[in-house]
């Protein structure tokens, strides 16, 4: 059983949090993170990228000039890949780049990636977080007081619009709820707070996955 600490939103430490040690999946699952973040990265894609082919370049099918008796090369339509305003030989056209990945491999993924956290104490207990106006300079302070310069993920149980509000001109703060929470985003950001009741969220979810990933 490991304790985590529990702190104010000016960080200063308020009491311990009771972690046991047999939710962590500190043993496996590293193939399954990279999984889950090479389909995150693949689903953000947008694929737009399209070319026209010979098809479908504007144009008639007469030959530009007769075949033979010229001296030039034959040609045999102007929509040729070869020429200047032809089509494109073999270029992108939209497409889908999405990953799909098993159920059981991004539950272990998400175990894997939040145990890294835990074990590694990146992990900030809050003991409750909330702001009473949608001020960015609140969150600001919040950052300042846990030493998160480099960027900081706010995992709560419920959202609260004005803490979204204050967050979100912050590039490097995202405030998310602990039950949609996912791998990539909890591998994004150097550092994690999270009050207690998401931490019993979170716990629940990683006590499913020690299960379900056997």
């Amino acid at each position: 059983m490991s304790k985590l600490t529990v702190t104010n939103m000016k960080g200063e430490r308020v009491g311990d949090l009771e972690w046991s040690d047999a939710m962590l999946v500190l043993d496996r699952g590293d193939q399954a993170v990279h999984d889950a973040v090479v389909a995150h990265d693949a689903a953000r894609r947008a694929g737009t990228a399209n070319t026209l082919g010979k098809g479908a370049v504007a144009g008639s099918n007469k030959k530009p000039w007769r075949q033979k008796g010229t001296g030039r090369a034959r040609a045999g339509y102007r929509q040729s890949p070869v020429w200047r305003g032809g089509g494109v030989a073999h270029g992108p056209h939209p497409r889908d780049f999405s990953k799909a990945i098993p159920k059981k491999t991004a539950r272990l993924a998400f175990a894997r990636a939040l145990s890294a956290r835990v074990a590694a104490g990146d992990v900030t207990v809050l003991d409750s977080i909330g702001v009473p106006e949608p001020k960015t300079k609140l969150v600001v302070a919040l950052c300042a007081s846990l030493g998160a310069s480099k960027g900081l993920l706010i995992v709560v149980d419920r959202v609260d619009p004005n803490l979204t509000k204050a967050a979100r001109n912050l590039s490097k703060v995202e405030v998310v709820a602990a039950k949609d929470v996912d791998t990539y985003t909890v591998l994004r950001y150097a550092r994690i707070a999270a009050t207690k009741a998401a931490m019993d969220v979170l716990a629940g979810r990683l006590a499913a996955c020690g299960r379900k990933a056997e």
